[in-house]
């Protein structure tokens, strides 16, 4: 698996160029919230779960950071429902 690169709000990861190949966005919209708003994954990596894997480490991250979230990207939202284990920290 290919490295993540974590910065606040955003996780992503760029291939041996630095082009950047996935990603997944979750800025903070109010104290303590943040919005899972936005994810890529390049087409060449298209089927090997790469978006489910931001996913994870997504909420992870909001976890440690002692967040909650709620999801505007349509793939989060489809990915939660799949993964209802996932929606401790989920505002809906």
């Amino acid at each position: 698996m290919m490295d993540l690169i974590y910065e606040k709000n955003r996780i992503f990861v760029n291939d041996e160029q630095g082009k950047l190949i996935a990603e997944i966005t979750f800025p903070e919209v109010s104290t303590g919230v943040v919005d899972i708003n936005h994810t890529f994954v390049d087409d060449s990596l298209r089927g090997q779960g790469i978006a489910g894997k931001l996913m994870k480490a997504a909420i992870e991250q909001i976890e440690k950071d002692e967040k909650q979230f709620f999801a505007s990207c349509s793939y989060a939202l489809h990915w939660l429902e799949k993964n209802p284990q996932y929606t401790d920290l989920f505002l809906g």
